[in-house]
């Protein structure tokens, strides 16, 4: 396969971008690959984007980072110029992995739009072209090494060439899944959550300030320190559609009746709303289970874990089945991170460490209790499906 590509850097050499600028530029070109451009915009945000997962940046960074970006640019062409499909529901479906990857690794959707300044809606469009881009470069570098045979040998042989000493060193990944249920509540915690609710809506309707209830009832660990408060339009497809349904059907400054969605229950004020976008407060309350309501989920995982080890059900079964984790259910059970479905331990929630730390691969954990990023408490089986 013939290739012509013709790279041109323009307007500043790649190091030009080490030098620290006397003037503050709104954006430029930076490099341009056959038709594609490539603005200084795009190396800055993907630098700021390896700061935030806290990489180890080298001096020439910026240097290295147009390169790669160079090189992306260069494989669309050619994959443009094949004519290799992507479909936008392969796109789509990267999107929504991702999201949920961030969405796992911050902690919560709330902390993530924080952290981006930005909905998860107004994200997925912000993705779409890159992503188009990931996927083609992905698909013609596929083609190209798709006839590369490697032997374990050349392997060896190349890595017996490197020093002892200059040799990487990667920290440990895995492939981990699970299997969750959420016992329901009783319902007299049902009946008393309800119960708060009202009282918190009397107290705002009295002339308390929501914000500050929201500070101080609410369960919505990711909202709650912003008062309750939420960007939404009414197209998003990743919030609670009983809950967007009622978000849009309030005036401005009025405050719904207590309301029950598969987080809890709620009330909602509508603050602003400008056509399809709206400014929400909300306080949730999450029915409280106890101990002997997570005695049935235990016994409900006893049996599955069961199945499991003895051959009888596989894992992407019982997910679909059983589980009731909304995130990982649509990635076969399988956790998400930043990068896909290797995580480092570092990148798991906390109480996963002490599970993760007596299997091994293959093996199936015993139910154990958790409470996910909203405070709800359920129980799990943990899988580790590989280890590099």
């Amino acid at each position: 396969m013939k290739c012509i590509l013709t790279v041109v850097v323009s307007v500043c050499t790649l190091s030009a971008f080490a030098q620290p600028q006397q003037k503050v530029t709104v954006d430029k070109i930076v490099a341009v690959v056959g038709n594609k451009v490539i603005l200084k915009s795009d190396i800055d945000n993907a630098i700021l984007d390896m700061q935030r997962q806290g990489m180890e940046l080298p001096p020439d960074a910026r240097c290295l980072t147009l390169e790669q970006s160079m090189g992306l640019k260069a494989l669309v062409l050619q994959a443009e110029k094949d004519s290799i499909p992507v479909t936008d529901d392969e796109i789509e479906l990267s999107i929504d992995n991702q999201i949920r990857g961030f969405i796992n690794a911050y902690g919560s959707k709330d902390e993530l739009e924080r952290v981006a300044g930005r909905s998860v809606y107004q994200l997925k469009e912000d993705f779409k072209e890159s992503f188009r881009d990931r996927k083609l470069a992905e698909s013609m570098r596929n083609k190209i090494v798709q006839d590369i045979k490697i032997t374990p040998n050349e392997v060896k042989a190349y890595f017996d060439k490197i020093p002892v000493d200059s040799l990487p060193l990667y920290e440990a990944e895995l492939e981990v899944g699970q299997i969750v249920v959420f016992p329901k509540a009783s319902r007299e915690a049902e009946e008393y959550a309800i119960e708060q609710l009202n009282d918190v809506k009397k107290q705002i309707e009295a002339g308390r300030d929501f914000g500050a209830l929201a500070r101080y009832y609410s369960d919505d660990e990711g909202s709650k320190e912003r008062g309750g408060q939420y960007e939404v339009n009414r197209n998003q497809r990743d919030m609670d559609p009983v809950w967007m349904s009622k978000a849009f059907t309030l005036k401005e400054g009025q405050i719904s009746n207590p309301f029950k969605t598969r987080f809890g229950y709620h009330i909602i004020q509508l603050v602003s709303r400008a056509g399809d976008d709206a400014v929400v407060r909300h306080i949730l309350k999450i029915p409280q289970v106890t101990q002997v309501e997570l005695r049935n989920g235990y016994d409900k995982l006893d049996s599955v874990r069961a199945k499991l080890i003895a051959g009888t059900l596989d894992f992407g079964t019982a997910v679909n089945r059983y589980s009731e984790d909304e995130y990982s259910k649509f990635t076969g059970g399988m956790m998400q991170g930043r990068e896909g479905s290797f995580l480092t331990i570092d990148q798991m929630d906390k109480s996963m460490v002490p599970v993760l730390r007596n299997l091994k691969v293959g093996e199936y954990s015993q139910p154990v209790e958790f409470a996910d990023e909203r405070g709800k408490k359920g129980v799990r089986i943990v899988y580790v499906k590989t280890s590099t």
